[in-house]
């Protein structure tokens, strides 16, 4: 006797058991015959697949006891399955979908991780950069800035220059001022004595009302000084320029022994 083909409602319980790989050869080629002309099955098919591509690479494969296995088929044959069935095999194949959910989470999770750690590398290394830019730059602004000065006083139209020459107590010793009245004084020297505790080096504009300071003078180790001075607009002429050791702090008049002289004409 002739079997009678199955409806389409049972071929189409088939379609989760065909993406998992559990029909049998004869129902497999059944379902597929009746896929090639029925475009809902053949959607139905497609939407399972890619749990079953993943089941299958995560998930051992074992085969069912005989029991479960006749009842899943007694189902797709259209006969009544027992609440107990379904409700064993739908918590299955949801547990399934949630194992692979969580382990694509997971993936998913540890890369952005990894892109987190290496965006912050790359943001610090960025920081470095900006910073050491930015100490370049300061440096630099410095740079101009104390070379603003002397830059506007030697480039002045009424600058003036005076050669100091050492005294007694530096006979070595000797210096150059270059003077604007409007913008200023920058005065170069060496080989000047080390200071002793408690004194400074005092530059004076000698004039012929009064001695009138003109700053206070530091040199190095090695006995160089260069310093940038402002004057007063309103200075007398003065005759000469003078170098004395004084008290630390200076003085409003010299007081001590002169190290440098040079007259002004």
């Amino acid at each position: 006797m002739t079997s009678q083909p199955e409806s389409h409602d049972v071929l189409r319980e088939r379609a989760a058991l065909h993406a998992i790989g559990a029909l049998t050869a004869p129902e497999r080629e059944a379902f597929e015959s009746h896929l090639k002309v029925c475009a809902d099955c053949a959607a139905e098919v497609a939407a399972f697949l890619p749990v079953g591509i993943a089941l299958a690479q995560v998930v051992p494969l074992h085969d069912p006891p005989p029991s479960v296995r006749e009842r899943v088929l007694a189902d797709a044959r259209g006969q009544p399955a027992s609440p107990r069935v379904t409700r064993a095999f739908v918590p299955w194949l949801a547990t399934a979908a949630m194992f692979l959910l969580t382990v694509g989470l997971g993936f998913y999770v540890g890369q952005l991780r990894d892109r987190v750690r290496s965006l912050e590398v790359r943001l610090r290394d960025a920081l470095v950069r900006v910073d050491d830019g930015e100490r370049r730059v300061a440096v630099a602004l410095r740079a101009a800035a104390a070379a603003e000065a002397p830059l506007a006083v030697l480039t002045a139209p009424d600058l003036q220059r005076i050669d100091l020459a050492g005294q007694p107590p530096a006979p070595r010793a000797s210096a150059r001022a270059f003077w604007s009245r409007s913008r200023g004084l920058v005065l170069t020297g060496s080989n000047l004595p080390p200071l002793p505790a408690g004194r400074v080096y005092q530059l004076w504009f000698v004039t012929a009302q009064a001695p009138i300071s003109a700053g206070l003078l530091k040199p190095d180790e090695a006995g160089r000084l260069s310093a940038v001075l402002d004057t007063p607009a309103d200075l007398p002429t003065p005759v000469a320029l003078a170098v004395t050791l004084e008290p630390e702090g200076g003085r409003p008049a010299p007081t001590g022994d002169k190290y440098l002289v040079g007259l002004t004409h």
